[in-house]
């Protein structure tokens, strides 16, 4: 009987240790998350802040790339500059074994176009789905 005992004490205790890493593993990534978002913003500011109108399509990777994204697409006209960017947040991972660091993303579609003051207004949009190069 007692070494029954033992085994349910021994199996609830793992399995509230595995419900609570697996929470604080979904919250880290939520958070990571979270600084993707900013990380698009910063990203918006800062091609938007670009001197002579709008940047060319190295100048606007060396930005993703400065904010931990990846340029997808790219597309210019006269008065808009239209990015898709890949931003990434790392994170720990945790499990039984121990910590591990991972990496989240998410995919944003950043909008420029030139306002009545011929100053450049950023639109950020989260996408559903990334289309990968």
């Amino acid at each position: 009987m007692v070494p029954l005992v033992a085994v349910l004490i021994a199996a609830s205790v793992l399995m509230v240790m595995h419900y609570r890493q697996e929470r604080a593993s979904e919250r880290n990534k939520a958070e990571a998350l979270d600084r993707t978002a900013a990380l698009a913003r910063s990203y918006a500011r800062d091609v938007a802040a670009a001197p002579n109108g709008f940047p060319g399509q190295e100048v606007v990777r060396d930005i993703a790339e400065r904010h931990d994204g990846m340029l997808l697409s790219y597309a210019r006209s006269d008065d808009s500059l239209t990015t898709t960017v890949r931003f990434f947040g790392e994170y720990e991972d945790t499990s039984m074994f121990g910590l591990s660091h991972s990496r989240a993303y998410h995919c944003y579609s950043i909008v420029l176009r030139k306002g009545a003051e011929g100053v450049p207004q950023a639109r950020t949009s989260p996408l559903e789905e990334c289309d990968a190069m």
